[in-house]
């Protein structure tokens, strides 16, 4: 065990303090940086990013899907404080928000099920149904709309509006959600987001099955 620790501090992957404590070291930070700069993800969503966060005011947001987590890996903002409680790096929960809405309608029933029943007590709570089959057919409808719209489900005061980016199979490999004040999210505001974010979130997904 103290041979690994002992590679892996001389890596930069851990780093040794007093006590025989071990935290995260400077190479994750190196790391980070190289995907940033090669994450085909990244490097496609960028310019709809910016595009979205010049339309609106608001917080656009690149979230990764994996395994059963989702994870912000971008993001651009045009206003002072970024309206999100999940900025780069933190996990977001499953059980609530337009971007869990819409990757959950976008997985094979029998994985959305699954993280739905494990989630089930959140759903319920925000009325989309009792059962696991009510949430999923909720759920559905997001899928044939194209897009999720969620208010103040994750941050007090903020309204998010998302749309899955989708693999060449159809399966989501991410999302791309635009966060607004709740004071901002007017009818037409509104109106507009349902076309330009799943627009956004189509050409990112063209872009990936194009490589």
């Amino acid at each position: 065990l103290y041979r690994y620790l002992k590679i892996l501090c001389e890596s930069g992957l851990l780093v040794s303090h007093p006590q025989a404590s071990y935290t995260l070291g400077p190479k994750i930070v190196e790391l980070d940086y190289l995907l940033r700069l090669s994450d085909p993800l990244i490097l496609a969503a960028r310019p709809a990013l910016e595009n979205l966060a010049s339309q609106f005011r608001g917080t656009a947001l690149l979230v990764r899907w994996y395994g059963d987590r989702m994870l912000c890996v971008d993001s651009v903002s045009s206003v002072d404080e970024q309206l999100s409680s999940y900025p780069r790096g933190r996990p977001m929960p499953l059980g609530r928000g337009a971007i869990a809405r819409t990757i959950l309608a976008h997985l094979p029933k029998a994985q959305a099920k699954s993280i739905v029943l494990a989630h089930l007590s959140d759903w319920i709570d925000l009325g989309l149904g009792e059962t696991t089959d009510q949430v999923l057919t909720e759920l559905r409808r997001s899928r044939r709309c194209g897009y999720a719209v969620a208010f103040e489900e994750v941050t007090r005061g903020v309204v998010g509006t998302a749309a899955p980016v989708l693999s060449q199979t159809r399966v989501p490999i991410g999302a791309i959600c635009l966060t607004m004040r709740l004071e901002d999210a007017n009818e037409g505001a509104l109106k507009e987001l349902s076309g330009a974010v799943p627009f956004a979130a189509g050409q990112i997904s063209a872009k990936q099955a194009s490589r």
